[in-house]
């Protein structure tokens, strides 16, 4: 969790600082509590994170994305939030070069992937999925897969408020809300071929800065 919580705090700041500190009014923020709140950040911590959003150490933070070639073609879509892009393009390099990989001009790999919004929550005891999924279609929802117990709810990445809010007019807590890159032509690798690239991933999550990283990976 040392990693994590951090992480999740920059989300929760960011979110305040692009559209303002009551999460009534700024969906963004709202699903980065929810989130945070899955997670077991602190009620003090989220209150923290939503002050930082006014001072100067937010002010300098800007969101950038990378974008990089791992062995065995991978591709990695990295989100970071960093108030010094010159370190955080420096690190990421330093992992690629020193794994196998490059990181690529931005834009490079765009196509690679579509941009979605995803919400993840436990399959509802007596709740009809079916009947969920209609419930839905009308707020954006364009896939709903169930794996291990859990539902996945996908749809356009201009739809997220609209679905955010559809399943928790349903009565339904989520687990996970977020704007994700899935792949459009995932691949399959060898257990050993998926170990070198998930050193990568790795250490990539490791970085302060990122803050979402997207592969290609089946």
């Amino acid at each position: 969790m040392s990693k994590v919580f951090p992480k999740l705090a920059k989300s929760i700041t960011m979110a305040a600082k692009d559209g303002g500190p009551d999460p009534e009014s700024n969906a963004r923020l709202r699903v980065a509590i929810a989130n945070a709140k899955a997670q077991n950040l602190s009620k003090d911590n989220i209150e923290a994170a939503i002050k930082r959003a006014a001072g100067k150490d937010a002010a300098d933070i800007v969101e950038v994305n990378y974008e990089g070639k791992g062995p065995h073609g991978s591709l990695f879509y990295i989100e970071c939030a960093t108030d010094n892009s010159n370190r955080s393009v420096t690190n990421l390099k330093t992992i690629f070069n020193k794994n196998g990989g490059q990181l690529v001009n931005s834009g490079q790999l765009d196509f690679m992937f579509q941009r979605r919004s995803v919400i993840e929550f436990p399959v509802p005891e007596g709740r009809s999925l079916e009947e969920i999924e209609l419930e839905l279609i009308d707020a954006g929802l364009e896939e709903l897969d169930v794996e291990e117990g859990v539902v996945s709810v996908i749809g356009e990445y201009t739809n997220f408020a609209s679905l955010c809010q559809a399943v928790e007019s349903l009565g339904i807590v989520a687990t996970k809300s977020s704007l994700q890159r899935l792949p459009t032509q995932p691949i399959e690798l060898t257990e050993a071929q998926m170990e070198e690239v998930e050193k990568i991933l790795d250490l990539i999550e490791s970085d302060d800065d990122v803050q979402a990283v997207f592969t290609n990976l089946a």
